[in-house]
């Protein structure tokens, strides 16, 4: 089900996988062809809680951060399906539930659920999700967000796997050994094979 009359695909996965460098390059694919498109970043970014954690060490990852992470995704993904036929997620709300059951103390389990039935409820707004999975190297020289979960990439990637399959999200695995332009011509095509693409021109 689209978010009203947009088509949502996301890209989903561990950090360093290469999603946002993949979402970029899918999304200039198809505004070339004349689809009105657009995607999503990633909103903990630029949390101004998160900038307070990351880089200036003020307190730690906590449930009022986390609440800001989910609540800033989910804006930032249903503002930008109004006006557009297309739009491509820089990952699903299911991954800012995955960090948090990998950051928050369990004094915020009820807070944690609560966040996980919402996304588990709304699942359904994706109509593909694709999840790569080659890693590359987690640490990354200036990008202190990601040196702060670098050595948990595994982790994560165990945790968004399970959260999505009891979200019912039964994400499309990238076949690996690609370079960018390799993906975006698969999933092109696999989109087209679905039927999802033909809706939009």
């Amino acid at each position: 089900m689209s978010i009203r009359d947009c088509t949502v695909i996301a890209v989903e996965g561990t950090h360093a996988t290469g999603k946002t460098t993949l979402v970029h390059a899918l999304t200039s694919h198809y505004r070339e062809r004349g689809i009105h498109v657009t995607c999503t970043g990633e909103p903990a970014r630029i949390s101004p809680f998160m900038e307070e954690i990351v880089l200036h060490h003020v307190g730690t990852f906590d449930v009022v951060a986390e609440l800001d992470a989910l609540g800033a995704q989910l804006t930032a993904q249903l503002r930008a399906a109004r006006h557009h036929h297309l739009l491509i997620c820089d990952k699903t709300l299911i991954n800012v539930v995955a960090y948090a059951r990998m950051l928050l103390p369990p004094k915020d389990r009820d807070v944690l659920e609560a966040m996980t039935n919402l996304c588990r409820a709304t699942s359904h707004l994706y109509d593909a999700v694709f999840y790569p999975v080659d890693t590359f190297n987690p640490r990354q020289h200036g990008d202190r967000f990601r040196d702060k979960v670098a050595d948990q990439q595994d982790e994560l990637d165990e945790l968004l796997r399970a959260e999505l399959k009891a979200a019912g999200l039964n994400p499309i695995v990238i076949p690996p050994g690609r370079k960018t332009a390799a993906r975006v011509e698969w999933i092109s095509a696999r989109l087209a094979t679905e039927g999802l693409i033909s809706t939009l021109t």
